[in-house]
C-alpha cells in the first residue's frame, strides 16, 4: 500500500497518523475534565493567529503561522477564563462567546488578506477546513515532533493525569498543583491544535479531538486502556481519511479523516463491549428473562403450596 502512494502522500499519510494518535490523547483529557466543548472553541480562536502569523511573516511561513495560532488559542483560553471567573456567565456560554468572537474576526482578517495584492494566491482558506496535500517534508517534519512531544509529555506524567482527573482532593493533598496541571492541559490542547489546523482545518479539529475518545469509552471503563484505544482511534482514522483522500482528484484530507473517525464512532456506539447500543440491549433481554425465570418459579411453588395446604385444612376438619 505504502509503495503505491506518491512521496508525498506517504509523508502526509504519517502526519495525519501521528496527528491522530495525539489528538485522541488530549481528546481523552479533555472528555474527563469535561471540557469537550473547549477544544472546539480554542480550535476556532487559533484562525486569527494563524492570519497574522502571515502578514508579520510576508509570506506562507508555517512557523509563524503555528506561533501565531498558538498565541491567539492560549489568549481564547484565558479570556474563557476571565469570563467564567469574572462574571455570572458559565463556562460553556463563555466558550461558546469566545468561539465566535474569535472566529468572526479571523475571517474578517482573512477577507482584508484575501483583497491584498496577492494574497488571494496565500492559501490561507485551506486553514478553514485543512490542505493536507499541500504539506511538505519540512511541515510533515514539525507536525510529528510537536505531536510527539504530546504523546511523551502524557505518557510520563499518566500517574498524575490520573490523580487531577479523578481525584483532585488527593492529588493537592499529595502536593500536586491543580493550576500547574491546569495550564500543562490548555498547552497540550492548544499544541495539538495547532498541530493540525493544516491538515484539518480549524473547524474540524474539534471532532478529531472528540470522537476518538467519545468512541473510546463505549469499549472500557479504564482511563490507561481508553487513552490507548483513543489514540488507536484517532490514528487509524487519520490513517483512513488520507488513503480515501488520495484515491480522488482534489479531494480533501480533513473531511474524510472526520467522516472516518464518524465511522468508528458508530461502530463503538452499537458494537462496544461497556455501554454499547447492542449490549445494552442484549443485557436487557437476558435480564428480562432471568426476571421472567425468576417469577415463573416463584408462581410454580406458589401452587405446589396451595393444594398440600388444602388437604391439610381438610384433614383438620
Amino acid at each position: 500500500m505504502m509503495a503505491a502512494l506518491s512521496p508525498n502522500a506517504q509523508w502526509v499519510l504519517f502526519s495525519t497518523l501521528i496527528l491522530g494518535v495525539a489528538a485522541g490523547i488530549v481528546g481523552c483529557l479533555a472528555h474527563w475534565k469535561r471540557q469537550s466543548l473547549m477544544s472546539d472553541a480554542l480550535a476556532h480562536a487559533a484562525l486569527p493567529g494563524v492570519v497574522i502569523g502571515y502578514v508579520l511573516a510576508g509570506v506562507k511561513s508555517l512557523p509563524f503561522m503555528i506561533a501565531g495560532a498558538a498565541a491567539s488559542a492560549l489568549l481564547g483560553a484565558l479570556f474563557v477564563q476571565w469570563i467564567r471567573t469574572g462574571s455570572r456567565v458559565k463556562e460553556d456560554a463563555a466558550m461558546g462567546i469566545v468561539l465566535s468572537v474569535f472566529f468572526g474576526f479571523g475571517i474578517m482578517l482573512l477577507t482584508i488578506v484575501n483583497h491584498l495584492p496577492g494574497g488571494n494566491q496565500s492559501g490561507l482558506d485551506g486553514f478553514i477546513f485543512g490542505q493536507a496535500a499541500a504539506m511538505v517534508r519540512k511541515d510533515v517534519w514539525m507536525m510529528a515532533g510537536l505531536a510527539l512531544l504530546v504523546v511523551l509529555v502524557v505518557a510520563v506524567s499518566f500517574k498524575e493525569w490520573k490523580l487531577f482527573l479523578f481525584d483532585p482532593r488527593f492529588a493537592r493533598g499529595l502536593g500536586l498543583s491543580g493550576r500547574w496541571m491546569d495550564a500543562m492541559y490548555t498547552a497540550l490542547l492548544v499544541l495539538v491544535i495547532v498541530v493540525g489546523i493544516q491538515a484539518v482545518g480549524v473547524i474540524l479539529m474539534a471532532a478529531l479531538l472528540i470522537i476518538p475518545a467519545v468512541s473510546a469509552r463505549y469499549w472500557t471503563h479504564s482511563f490507561g486502556r481508553m487513552l490507548i484505544l483513543s489514540a488507536l482511534f484517532g490514528g487509524g482514522a487519520g490513517v483512513a481519511g488520507t488513503l480515501i483522500s488520495v484515491k480522488g482528484e482534489g479531494w480533501p484530507t480533513g473531511p474524510f479523516i472526520v467522516i472516518a473517525a464518524s465511522a468508528l464512532f458508530a461502530v463503538s456506539f452499537l458494537f462496544g463491549a461497556r455501554k454499547g447500543l447492542l449490549v445494552g440491549w442484549v443485557q436487557r433481554y437476558i435480564r428480562k428473562r432471568r426476571d421472567a425465570r425468576i417469577l415463573d418459579g416463584n408462581r410454580i411453588r406458589r401452587d405446589e403450596r396451595l393444594p398440600r395446604t388444602i388437604s391439610e385444612a381438610e384433614r383438620v376438619h
